[in-house]
């Protein structure tokens, strides 16, 4: 690590592009700061799969997670959208903030289907694709070819290339340097940690920016994507976003300063650090869900014969706990009238609020439950 080069400005005429040194090599970990994070870090992780484990429908929750892991990183980009109305319909949702929601709506999709493919797929390029070409469709980033590595130079920062901040890789090296991440990926061989194995990845991903729009969301879900991968975690239940959106100027200043002053164990540091800080985060959080589900269920076994549809809809909320009467309805397959009194009774033993205060069009929200994932 200490004769780690990133690579070289090349001149492309009126603009310099930077070419990144290929990753996959032979590294030796030689600074103690990094093995000691890289240790708690590991310690923490361990802590937090073991979630997955021993709670009882756990997946029921990962749809929050992940939830909250789209609207933090599409925070990052410049969104609007809060983990609320992530989960509310379209029509629902404020004309100007739809194009937001979408965005949201699609990370959500894209990062579902991303996990199903590791069923089938490594961790590859195709697998990069694929989760890119779901993220963009239909939005603002519909016409900048999802799904395809780009065809022309892009930059970061600034108006023009003229006064970019950073201009990366030409695009006619963007499949040799991708093939070099998975090769690294993937090389059983290379006796690196796979923690820092994906910061490094991540960094030379960001630093490629292979398509013309989306890098850094994709960038950031493929973390999550390399742990569940490697097996690190059994379930999609870590998410750095929310840590890189609180701590955004440290993030881009330690991945540039890999770039221009080849400082790669200041990225390791900062990286592993998200990790302890994240995964002590989740551990609270699921302990907080075990206590919550604890007082909701003793406050459903007092409503007596309605506690069946009752346990149906508080099953339903933990995945999307935002919802309307007709939604309740079908939830728990009865009539608007008697999911409008489940409502009313969620609402009177502290479980639901109601957030329009308008007699037509109720909206209620799992106040207590939302409240876990801020």
């Amino acid at each position: 690590m200490k004769t780690f080069k990133s690579g070289v400005y090349i001149n492309q005429g009126y603009y310099k592009s930077f070419q990144p040194e290929n990753i996959n090599q032979t590294w030796k970990l030689d600074d103690i700061e990094i093995i000691n994070l890289l240790s708690q870090a590991d310690r923490q992780l361990g802590r937090l799969d073991m979630y997955s484990e021993y709670i009882p429908n756990i997946d029921l929750f990962i749809s929050m997670h992940i939830a909250k892991e789209a609207t933090q990183s599409s925070k990052i980009e410049g969104t609007q959208t809060n983990v609320e109305e992530a989960f509310l319909e379209k029509e629902e949702v404020a004309k100007e903030k739809r194009d937001d929601w979408e965005e949201v709506q699609n990370y959500i999709l894209a990062m579902n289907k991303a996990i199903t493919l590791l069923n089938d797929l490594p961790f590859s390029s195709r697998l990069i694709r694929d989760t890119h070409k779901i993220l963009l469709q239909g939005v603002r980033g519909d016409h900048k070819q999802p799904g395809e590595f780009r065809k022309s130079q892009n930059w970061i920062g600034g108006a023009t290339i003229n006064d970019a901040i950073f201009i990366p890789p030409v695009h006619t090296s963007i499949a040799e340097l991708m093939s070099d991440i998975e090769k690294f990926a993937n090389d059983e061989l290379n006796q690196f940690p796979d923690l820092l194995k994906i910061a490094l990845i991540h960094y030379q991903f960001e630093t490629i920016h292979p398509f013309l729009d989306g890098n850094g969301r994709v960038g950031r879900l493929m973390i999550t994507l390399y742990l569940v991968s490697k097996g690190i975690l059994k379930k999609p239940i870590l998410y750095l976003s929310d840590f890189f959106e609180r701590n955004r100027g440290l993030y881009y200043d330690n991945l540039m300063n890999v770039r221009t002053k080849n400082d790669l164990s200041q990225w390791f540091k900062f990286f592993l650090v998200g990790v302890i800080e994240t995964a002590k985060n989740s551990i609270t959080t699921f302990d907080g869900i075990l206590k919550l589900q604890k007082q909701v269920e003793i406050k459903i076994q007092t409503l007596g014969s309605r506690a069946v549809n009752a346990q149906k809809l508080i099953l339903y909320l933990y995945q999307r706990p935002v919802i309307e009467v007709q939604k309740a309805a079908e939830v728990i397959g009865s009539s608007p009238t008697t999911a409008y009194k489940l409502l009313a009774d969620f609402e009177k033993l502290g479980i639901l609020s109601e957030v329009t205060g308008s007699q037509r069009g109720k909206l209620y929200t799992f106040k207590d439950y939302l409240e876990l994932f801020k």
